[in-house]
C-alpha cells in the first residue's frame, strides 16, 4: 500500500512510519496538520490515508474536516481516522457519505499490528473498519432513537460484527454458529431494518454504517 499519515505526534508518527515500512508498505508523506494531509495526498495520490481527529491548531476537529475534505476531493483514497477518544458525532460526519474507505480505530488499537494493518488494508481496499467500542457507542446512540429495538441480542452482535467489517465466515467463527445461521440472521436484520439484503458483504455493511451513522 501507499499511505500517507497525519498525527503531529513525533513518537507516534515516526512509530507508525517505521510499523508500515517494516511489512512493506509505502509511507509518501508523514505530516502534522491537516492542510499538509491534504496537500500530501494531492501530490501522492495515495491508497489510503491515517489522519489522527486532533490536530493542530487546536486539536480538536482539525483532522476530522481535513478527512471530509479529502474524502470529497479524492474518493479513490482511503481514510483511517483514530483518535485516544470515541467521538461518535465524528462517526457520523465520517459515514455520511458512505462507509466504503472508511476505518475509525481508537489509538491503544495500534498496539496490536496485526489487527491495525489488517484495518488499515481494509480501508484502502475500499473496506469499512470500526473500532469494536465506536460500534457500541452507535448502537446505544441507535438504540436511544428506537430503531434497533426490533432486533435480537444475537441479531446486534452480528450486526455490530457486520459493522466492523467482519465476513459471514469470520462472524460464524467469532460466534461460534454455523454460516448458514449467520445468513439466517443477516437477512433478519435487514428485513426488520427496511434495508435491502445484497451479497456483497461491503455493501450490506455499507448499508448497516449509513444507518448508524443517520441523524437522531
Amino acid at each position: 500500500m501507499r499511505v500517507v499519515i497525519a498525527e503531529d505526534a513525533a513518537l507516534l508518527r515516526e512509530g507508525l512510519t517505521r510499523l508500515l515500512e517494516d511489512r512493506g508498505h509505502t509511507i509518501c508523506a508523514a505530516v502534522t496538520d491537516g492542510d499538509l494531509l491534504l496537500s500530501a495526498v494531492a501530490e501522492h495520490q495515495p491508497d489510503v490515508a491515517v489522519v489522527d481527529i486532533r490536530m493542530p491548531p487546536t486539536h480538536t476537529d482539525e483532522g476530522l474536516r481535513a478527512a471530509l475534505q479529502l474524502r470529497q476531493d479524492f474518493p479513490g483514497t482511503g481514510v483511517l481516522m483514530f483518535s485516544q477518544y470515541i467521538e461518535t458525532s465524528y462517526s457520523a460526519q465520517l459515514l455520511e457519505g458512505g462507509a466504503a474507505g472508511v476505518g475509525y480505530l481508537l489509538k491503544d488499537r495500534v498496539a496490536n499490528v496485526a489487527e491495525f494493518t489488517a484495518a488499515l488494508e481494509r480501508v484502502a481496499g475500499g473496506g469499512t473498519a470500526l473500532d469494536p467500542e465506536v460500534v457500541s457507542q452507535l448502537f446505544r446512540a441507535s438504540r436511544q432513537r428506537g430503531g434497533l429495538a426490533t432486533l435480537t441480542p444475537r441479531e446486534r452482535q452480528v450486526l455490530a460484527l457486520m459493522a466492523e467489517g467482519r465476513s459471514n465466515s469470520a462472524i460464524a467463527v467469532e460466534l461460534v454458529v454455523s454460516g448458514g445461521a449467520v445468513e439466517k440472521h443477516v437477512a433478519s436484520i435487514f428485513t426488520k431494518l427496511g434495508l435491502p439484503p445484497d451479497e456483497s458483504d461491503n455493501r450490506r455493511v455499507l448499508a448497516v454504517l449509513r444507518y448508524l451513522g443517520s441523524p437522531a
